[in-house]
């Protein structure tokens, strides 16, 4: 890599090799597989979309029924817990490019050895994450104000569902590399029509509440959906606590 010392720039050497390669080979003809790039990263931007929609409807559906008041303790309480979700997303992030590889070497042994072992370090640390910030979750929210506290027990709706998610790992991660996009961005759409629904079923009966349980059942219908789609189409058995794992002769 570049480094930068006494004011000096040392040029990678990868760079000059890929300049010398110029100098000798000729450029050749270059093809865009734009459609087929369009039907990969299409899907995969909308399961992004609903899920990061997914993460804000029940604030917006809240603020639309009940005062500002409540909807900054939901609202406090929500992203107090979200921290234990970073840990999904790194775990996600680290081990995508390694289910690729494994896909591609057609061993389907390692790669269920490897989802497994991906969903056992999310899991067991959102679990500690889970009850360190439930166990600290009144003086956390008493650093807004004293009348925060009033949203401590949403928490803990809401971790039922965070923990259900992070149960099945980088799930949507592992068939996103594995060519099932498609059905990733249909769970994701499920889950947020899920949302919506019980929102405006229990928003107005049961307040913030409510809005709780509608994220905490749209997080457990997403974790469904994404487990029966990893069952039928990659032929694994992905739970945390599963002692098995059954993959297909080879992944799709």
């Amino acid at each position: 890599m570049p480094q930068v010392g006494d004011g000096r720039v040392e040029v990678d050497e990868r760079v000059l090799d890929f300049r010398r390669l110029g100098e000798r080979i000729e450029p050749g003809p270059k093809t865009y597989e734009i459609k087929f790039w369009m039907a990969t990263a299409l899907p995969i931007l909308m399961a992004e979309g609903f899920f990061l929609m997914l993460a804000h409807a029940d604030v917006l559906m809240l603020q639309q029924f009940r005062p500002p008041d409540e909807v900054a303790v939901y609202y406090a309480a929500v992203k107090t817990l979200a921290l234990v979700s970073f840990i999904h997303f790194s775990i996600g992030a680290t081990t995508a490019h390694r289910f690729s590889s494994l896909n591609t070497a057609g061993d389907p042994a390692a790669l269920a050895a490897f989802l497994k072992q991906a969903i056992r370090w999310t899991f067991w640390p959102s679990l500690l994450a889970t009850c360190l910030l439930l166990a600290m979750g009144k003086p956390l929210l008493r650093m807004f104000g004293p009348e925060f506290t009033n949203g401590y027990h949403l928490m803990f709706i809401l971790a039922i569902g965070l923990l259900a998610r992070s149960a099945i790992g980088p799930m949507e991660r592992m068939l996103n590399m594995l060519g099932h996009q498609r059905a990733c961005a249909i769970a994701c759409a499920t889950a947020f029509a899920v949302n919506i629904v019980i929102c405006l079923l229990l928003i107005p009966i049961l307040g913030s509440a409510g809005a709780a349980i509608a994220t905490a059942c749209a997080l457990l219908v997403e974790t469904v959906s994404l487990f029966l789609v990893a069952r039928k189409r990659v032929g694994f058995h992905v739970f945390v606590w599963s002692r098995q794992q059954s993959p297909s002769d080879s992944p799709h």
